[in-house]
């Protein structure tokens, strides 16, 4: 694992757990210091810091619910000013409504719009001010942006599928600074969120080419490169990392 990201700091929404937090752990290996976000659990939050320390980079963990704008903003400041700077922003803080389309409540349709979309918007915006040539801005979207072949999953599609635009907004704006912005979209990923031994993975695993469910550090790895010097002329693009769930 080379340090290509030495020197450079990243924050991580939602990088406590799950594929955030493997995002968080990536990014410290490849020699960035890395902040996180979390809401609950502040003990999982500290121990991914530890984790980023024992790689031998600076760690932060910051309370922040991604549904106040003001919170994501406070967070993207705070990180870098106790890190010194801020290089890379990874949008991944998410939630995964689901259910009957005629169930939604005006309250749960507010509160994903909120997390997947306001939260990612006024991170970026934030993220803007500090960013210099080089920076990032990497999303974490969503394979059912792309295509949605069971039911269920309207809210959660719509909401995903704004960070496309959002990413491609930002690619234009950022673009004339040397800044690049860019969406990932994973497939089935093996999270607390969706278990890979969840009832109904053997369903959705059979939507892959691959037939089997993701890994976080399969994601990361993706994120990593797009942090990195490989990442350098990608902007704007709608990144698949999915075993073949939109082919």
């Amino acid at each position: 694992m080379t340090a290509d990201l030495a020197g450079r700091a990243a924050l991580v929404t939602g990088g406590g757990r799950g594929i955030g937090a493997a995002i968080a752990r990536r990014l410290a290996r490849h020699g960035a210091d890395v902040a996180v976000t979390y809401v609950r659990a502040p003990e999982r939050a500290a121990g991914v810091v530890g984790e980023i320390e024992a790689a031998g980079g600076r760690g932060l963990a910051i309370a922040a619910d991604a549904a106040d704008p003001a919170a994501v903003v406070a967070a993207v400041d705070r990180a870098a000013a106790e890190l010194g700077r801020l290089d890379i922003l990874v949008n991944n803080a998410g939630i995964a409504p689901c259910g009957p389309l005629e169930e939604v409540s005006l309250a749960e349709l507010d509160r994903a719009l909120a997390i997947h979309v306001r939260a990612a918007f006024v991170a970026a915006q934030a993220a803007a001010r500090h960013l210099g040539p080089g920076g990032r801005v990497i999303t974490i979207g969503s394979s059912l942006a792309e295509r949605v072949p069971y039911p269920g999953w309207t809210l959660y599609a719509m909401s995903k599928s704004a960070l496309t635009g959002l990413t491609r907004g930002l690619a234009r704006d950022l673009g004339p600074r040397g800044i690049t912005a860019n969406v990932v979209q994973p497939g089935s990923t093996d999270t607390e969120m969706n278990p890979a031994d969840a009832p109904d993975a053997e369903f959705e695993r059979g939507f892959t080419a691959l037939g089997r469910y993701g890994r976080a550090e399969e994601i990361a790895a993706m994120v990593a490169h797009l942090a990195g010097p490989g990442g350098d002329y990608v902007t704007g693009a709608a990144i698949a990392v999915d075993g073949g769930f939109a082919a």
